[in-house]
């Protein structure tokens, strides 16, 4: 048995190592955050977006987590695990004493319940094909089975998970907001509601959310990591269009611009002296694509998705945002192990695109809708691929909606044709291949409610994706990242997606915002680390 410990007073010191790097342990003080648009849920089992993942963080904990601002897996809930040898089996020790948010402590109990709602097919969580080398997932997935049968309750805070294959990613999926611990009367007292009620074991808990206003989170004086959070509360307030919000940051009215520096005023904003030390920049593991549902004429004709992929100018869209991104030609970043730096993509042609085209049976074109979330610079873009497509004579009408909805059509099998996922981009929730390809082009996120929005689903392509995370030899490691490397590659070769570019981030706070750039701009996912904020007025 292989096994790792970190308890007590270790294990907090560890994880809050970034947070400490001050040199003053502050505590109080509030901060306010502004968003365009309404949180669409705080239920960890579904939230998947880019605006509620920092906020589900701060209200749930779970097996695993990151030490922020790095890659690094730590315990969290967890004081302590082991590994068999044949890499199947993990027990996880439980801190004790970790209570939710209603009073009561935690229990083993509480894990297993929590894997086996995120993968109940009446959840529809977009997360749940992260879970498919638990034992008993198939069955459990399909509602065929009360839960998971590889998660065993040893005693109150001992839990044991039983794999039916290796996995490589398997503790980076216990660090995903899926993953997060619930308490089982909280759920079943709200029912499709405790996404707006949400009760966790985590640094903050949520006091108000009064929809179109705000959302409000407030210090949980029992979280079991000392001196965490730094903050006594966080203000989160919606319907801010993000000029609007820089121009009150600028006068201290505001704290972080959730939406970022809006595109209009980005130069203007960098160039400006006064904002040097307020913006933060970071490498993110984003690429930013176009989907094409294949479940839907004519997209199911690769030939018409490669020419589509053919006529998008994607150096033209990089300029639309003045230039905060490399143009993509395949899913994974150039950050992420398995990018391919050989592979050169459908080129931009024209000529080339009108040619499948017309060899597909559309040589006069034809009419779709292209899906957008709806704050700038989405939409700018979005009808720069629509003047793309209508050279190759595609008439695309835009359907510009709120990020939610946008996500909701997705998530429907005939309902979305194409989707500019710009804003809603893929940012790696773990740094490993394996992340780019489930969620959003494996048949696992081919779901109803699922994030894989081309509906893309190659049965030989999963197989080879399984054996790959079952690769978990150390020995085996460039093995198993070059054929990823080679899925990645045949996915392209069936163009079920065009990859546009590769973004830098952003972030602009107030000068009353103290801590480490690793909490404001985080490597793996997260935007901003709310639980290590700390204010410079704070006692």
């Amino acid at each position: 048995m292989k096994s790792w410990l970190l308890a007590g007073a270790a294990g907090a010191a560890l994880l809050t190592a970034a947070g400490m790097a001050q040199a003053e342990d502050k505590q109080g003080g509030s901060m306010i955050v502004t968003y365009k648009d309404d949180v669409s849920t705080l239920d960890p089992a579904i939230g998947y977006d880019w605006q509620n993942w920092s906020m589900i963080k701060s209200l749930f904990d779970a097996l695993m987590d990151y030490e922020p601002g790095t890659t690094e897996l730590v315990p969290d809930l967890a004081e302590s695990y082991e590994v068999s040898d044949d890499g199947l089996v993990y027990t996880f020790k439980l801190r004790p004493g970790v209570k939710f948010h209603n009073g009561r402590e935690m229990t083993a109990a509480d894990v297993k319940y929590s894997l086996d709602r995120a993968v109940n097919p009446k959840t529809q969580s977009p997360g749940a094909g992260f879970f498919g080398s638990i034992e008993g997932f198939d069955a459990a997935s399909a509602g065929d089975a009360d839960g998971l049968s590889g998660v065993e309750v040893l005693d109150d805070h001992t839990v044991r998970i039983s794999l039916s294959r290796p996995d490589a990613t398997f503790l980076h999926v216990m660090a995903l907001n899926f993953a997060s611990v619930v308490p089982k009367e909280a759920v079943e007292e709200h029912g499709a509601d405790f996404g707006t009620n949400p009760v966790g074991t985590g640094a903050f808990k949520m006091t108000d959310w009064t929809r179109g206003q705000h959302v409000v989170f407030e210090r949980n004086p029992d979280y079991y990591q000392e001196g965490l959070p730094r903050l006594d509360k966080i203000t989160f307030e919606v319907g801010q269009e993000p000029i609007v919000a820089l121009l009150r940051l600028e006068r201290g009215e505001v704290d972080i611009a959730g939406d970022g520096i809006p595109p209009a005023k980005f130069l203007q904003t960098m160039n400006d002296p006064k904002f040097k030390d307020q913006i933060v920049e970071g490498k993110q593991l984003h690429t930013g694509y176009v989907t094409m549902n294949v479940k839907m004429k004519p997209f199911d004709d690769a030939r018409v998705r490669k020419a589509v992929a053919m006529a998008i100018n994607k150096d033209r869209i990089v300029r639309i945002i003045n230039g905060r991104a490399v143009p993509a030609n395949q899913p994974l970043p150039p950050l992420m192990p398995g990018y391919d730096t050989e592979y050169q993509g459908q080129a931009y042609d024209v000529e080339g695109a009108k040619a499948l085209l017309a060899e597909a049976g559309y040589g006069d074109g034809f009419e779709t809708e292209l899906y957008v979330a709806n704050t700038d610079p989405q939409p700018r873009i979005a009808q720069a691929i629509q003047q793309d497509l209508a050279a190759i004579g595609i008439k695309a009408e835009i359907k510009s909606l709120a990020q939610a909805n946008v996500i909701a059509a997705g998530g429907e099998e005939d309902q979305a044709p194409m989707i500019w996922s710009g804003g809603m981009a893929w940012i790696a929730d773990f740094p490993d291949p394996s992340n780019f390809y489930g969620p959003i082009l494996g048949c696992g996120g081919a779901v109803k409610g699922g994030w894989n929005w081309s509906w893309y689903c190659n049965e030989e392509l999963d197989e080879r994706a399984k054996k790959a995370d079952a690769m978990t030899d150390p020995a085996d490691a460039e093995a198993r990242i070059e054929e990823w490397k080679q899925i990645f590659t045949a996915i392209q070769d069936d163009a079920p997606w065009v990859p546009i570019f590769n973004e830098q981030r952003f972030t602009i706070r107030s000068d009353r915002l103290d801590g480490p750039a690793g909490i404001f701009v985080d490597p793996v996912h997260i935007p901003v680390h709310y639980d290590y904020v700390s204010a410079k007025d704070a006692q």
